[in-house]
């Protein structure tokens, strides 16, 4: 078996232009081919702009009469056609998800994503027994809104927690979905976004229920040329979403046994392999601004510091942390200031907290703590400690920044979805009460 050449996978109808475009130009382009990015050539360098680089550019209110050279759009990573595939995994990570693919004479030949990877091996050979159910991580905000939500408020949320869509529910059912494909459109018609998201979503949803496996998941994505699956339960509740960028970490599994099978083609690549795999080990537990630990490895590690708090008999406590007016810093800074301030509190909460305690990163601006052998007048204390800490502490063109946190202890039977709204409910108590300042689960409901 030959594993195939970056020129064989490519995807050769790539809209492109210079950078001395406007991003209406730009708009126009990706409405009449139905992308979502753009290759931006800028001299001997390849930009990529996404449609979620002019929603936010929207919600600044800069003119779409805008030139392209003003935005600072991302460099995308190049690769030569006549190369393997296997070059091109070290590309592709959790900051780069597409790679240009470019002609001996460095001219632009074609575009690699992700997917296009997926759709190179068989889901005939993937596992079957997984299930999606396996991939819904315990615990995780669903990109879900009410149907009556106002369409400007989803837009702002889906660019402050950067996402590219979201489901509308009505009683839990999902009854439609916005994507940023659908918002281009809304930004080129001038549409009145003061009206319900039901107005434009796309509708009906197309599901598939949690109990589906892997296998026909990929060939859902594959043939109907989706970047995601909507999950629901078998009543049909919305469930969560899973995309093509998680489902790529359960094929490389098969790239390892793959390479295996063919020793004599890849003898060269075992040095490789054994550093790749160990690279994404790391990614697969690990968020890559912060370097803490993902929502996914807490959830592996909240089971076993549960079990250990059964085991010993003692106490278990959680907090659940948000920076208090972010978008400001993202807005008035920028996004590499707003990564740097992330970076900073990732820091400072490693320092404040003991060994034993578990730090992660649970999304966008908020971080989770899991406390062992602390109860909740303990984890208060903690919690105190480490809201003074940060606001005492400058931080290079921000100045300071304050916290809300919120604080709840583990009881046994919990589940990790119970601790953690329970947190959850605190931190917006915390919000509501003014920001900066710390809410346990007994505010929420003083009987317990």
């Amino acid at each position: 078996m030959k594993f195939p050449i970056m020129g064989d996978i490519a995807t050769v109808a790539v809209i492109s232009l210079d950078i001395d475009n406007t991003l209406s130009s730009a708009l126009e382009l990706m409405i009449e081919y139905e992308h979502r990015h753009i290759v931006v050539l800028d001299d001997k360098e390849f930009r990529l702009l996404s449609v979620m680089d002019i929603i936010k550019k929207q919600d600044e209110q800069i003119s779409l009469q805008s030139s392209l050279k003003d935005m600072d759009l991302v460099k995308i990573p190049v690769i030569e056609k006549y190369k393997n595939v296997l070059d091109a995994l070290e590309l592709i990570n959790d900051r780069n998800e597409h790679i240009c693919v470019l002609n001996r004479d460095k001219s632009l030949y074609g575009f690699v994503t992700q997917s296009d990877i997926v759709a190179n091996i068989d889901p005939e050979t993937l596992m079957e027994s997984y299930k999606l159910q396996d991939f819904l991580k315990l615990g995780r905000k669903v990109k879900m809104v009410d149907k009556d939500a106002i369409t400007t408020n989803v837009l702002k949320e889906m660019v402050s927690n950067s996402i590219d869509n979201v489901v509308v529910v009505d009683r839990l059912k999902a009854i439609g979905i916005l994507t940023t494909k659908d918002v281009m459109h809304l930004i080129k018609e001038q549409v009145n976004m003061s009206l319900p998201v039901s107005t434009y979503m796309s509708s009906p949803v197309e599901t598939l229920t949690s109990s589906s496996s892997i296998k026909i998941a990929l060939e859902h994505i594959k043939r109907k040329h989706f970047n995601r699956v909507v999950v629901v339960d078998e009543d049909g509740n919305f469930e969560g979403v899973v995309s093509q960028k998680e489902l790529i970490t359960l094929t490389y599994s098969k790239w390892a046994s793959l390479m295996k099978a063919h020793q004599n083609e890849l003898s060269e690549m075992n040095l490789f392999l054994e550093h790749k795999n160990k690279e994404y080990e790391v990614m697969a537990t690990t968020d890559s601004l912060t370097g803490l630990y993902n929502r996914h490895k807490f959830i592996e590690l909240y089971r076993s510091s549960y079990n250990t708090m059964i085991q010993r008999e003692n106490k278990l406590s959680l907090i659940l942390l948000d920076i208090d007016y972010f978008k400001k810093v993202n807005d008035s800074y920028g996004h590499n200031i707003g990564d740097n301030v992330l970076v900073h509190i990732a820091q400072m909460l490693l320092k404040t907290l003991r060994n034993i305690d578990i730090v992660c990163r649970w999304g966008g601006e908020e971080f989770i703590l899991l406390l062992p052998a602390t109860d909740l007048a303990q984890a208060l204390k903690i919690a105190e400690n480490i809201r003074i800490n940060i606001q005492n502490t400058v931080i290079d063109r921000v100045g300071s920044v304050t916290v809300s946190l919120g604080v709840s202890e583990v009881l046994e039977g919990d589940t990790m979805n119970d601790v953690v709204q329970r947190a959850d409910e605190a931190l917006y108590l915390a919000k509501d009460s003014g920001r900066n300042c710390i809410k346990s689960e007994l505010d929420i409901a003083p009987t317990l």
